[in-house]
């Protein structure tokens, strides 16, 4: 369910909508040509954001975060200055909405 998530995030991010308000497709749905956000996250991401997000480390907690859907796909690509590196010339859009899926996903209920 994670790996095509991202695509009804990615539409909702350009509407303008929250990721929360659409239908997502099954895990079944998926295809295997989506990038694994869950994948890309835990080797790029999971140093700094402890339990795969789920607790703070060297970077904040990522699960139930308030930050809008831009600002979390902004951060990923421009980074922070001093804390966190700029991954735009790492991951395409496709990537970074799958991670940012991904990171969506962390607050729900585990499986």
């Amino acid at each position: 369910m994670v790996r095509s998530r991202y695509l009804a995030i990615a539409l909702s991010f350009s509407l303008g909508l929250s990721a929360a308000s659409l239908a997502v497709r099954s895990a079944a749905q998926a295809t295997e040509t989506e990038p694994d956000g869950q994948k890309l996250f835990t080797a790029s991401c999971g140093f700094c954001h402890s339990k795969g997000g789920r607790k703070s480390g060297k970077g904040p907690k990522l699960a139930n975060s308030p930050r809008s859907d831009a600002f979390i796909v902004e951060r990923i690509k421009k980074g922070k200055q001093g804390r966190m590196p700029a991954f735009a010339r790492t991951f395409n859009d496709e990537k970074v909405m799958a991670i940012l899926a991904y990171i969506r996903s962390l607050d729900e209920p585990a499986q």
